[in-house]
């Protein structure tokens, strides 16, 4: 990671995460940083906590132990109206894009926006914002289709633009590459790319893509066995010796 995002404030601290189900220990002391405008990629084989993690994150968990700090505010001392405040402040992206069918692109990205009346008040015309969004992700003239007219790399856009309208300092990203052909995967680690520095987001990403971490990461951790095994860039982490790195690279 560079200097300068080092440097940079601290937007998420995870300290000796713990959380368990029954005998089940998921998180054994996971320990974790985000840095302003910074892109930190989390890997882990499947079940070793990253959704735990995640749900923790965003208080749909709770944790038995550990500490997690959010732009300054402790997740596990809020109020339900605080923390319901702290997540208009962080975009999620699902694997799936997890768009209503039902609805027209317009209607989709309009939804958050009835939503979370608090952030924009009451708008009487979301046209404006609609749009931007859209243009953020290079699909203007897509406002009036319905999600069945799109392909899958179109929707992931979508679900983008309607992760962006809110305007978050955070966004999660969730397997942003699962399902895409090649070409597409790049277009859409291009525009992460493009949407961290136009907007200096902090983000969270992660994926079992290799190429998505080395194209996407400012700085890797690897979850192994619950806690954060190995963290540094792409470039060190991938030429490690330790076999519980490189299997993370074959």
């Amino acid at each position: 990671m560079s200097t300068n995002i080092q440097e940079r404030k601290i937007i998420i601290e995870i300290k000796d995460l713990k959380k368990s189900y029954g005998d089940n220990h998921v998180l054994n002391g996971f320990n974790m940083t985000l840095h302003e405008g910074e892109n930190l990629v989390i890997m882990g084989k499947s079940g070793s906590g990253k959704s735990v993690m995640i749900k923790c994150l965003i208080g749909l968990e709770t944790a038995d132990s550990g500490s997690i700090m959010v732009m300054g505010e402790q997740i596990g001392e809020l109020s339900r109206t605080t923390l319901d405040e702290i997540r208009t402040e962080i975009g999620f992206l699902f694997q799936g894009s997890a768009l209503y069918d039902s609805m027209t692109v317009r209607e989709n990205l309009e939804f958050p926006l009835r939503r979370h009346t608090k952030k924009f008040g009451v708008l009487k015309d979301t046209t404006p914002l609609v749009m931007q969004a859209l243009e953020n992700v290079g699909l203007a003239h897509a406002v009036n289709l319905m999600p069945a007219e799109l392909s899958g790399g179109m929707k992931r856009r979508i679900a983008l633009a309607r992760t962006l309208i809110l305007q978050p300092k955070i966004i999660l990203y969730d397997e942003p590459t699962t399902g895409l052909d090649p070409i597409t995967a790049k277009e859409i680690l291009i525009l992460m790319k493009s949407i961290q520095e136009k907007y200096n987001t902090s983000s969270i990403i992660i994926t079992h893509d290799v190429d998505c971490a080395r194209v996407i990461s400012n700085r890797m951790i690897l979850l192994v066995e619950g806690i954060n095994y190995a963290e540094g860039t792409f470039d060190e982490l991938s030429t490690s010796t330790d076999p519980k790195v490189q299997a993370f690279f074959k």
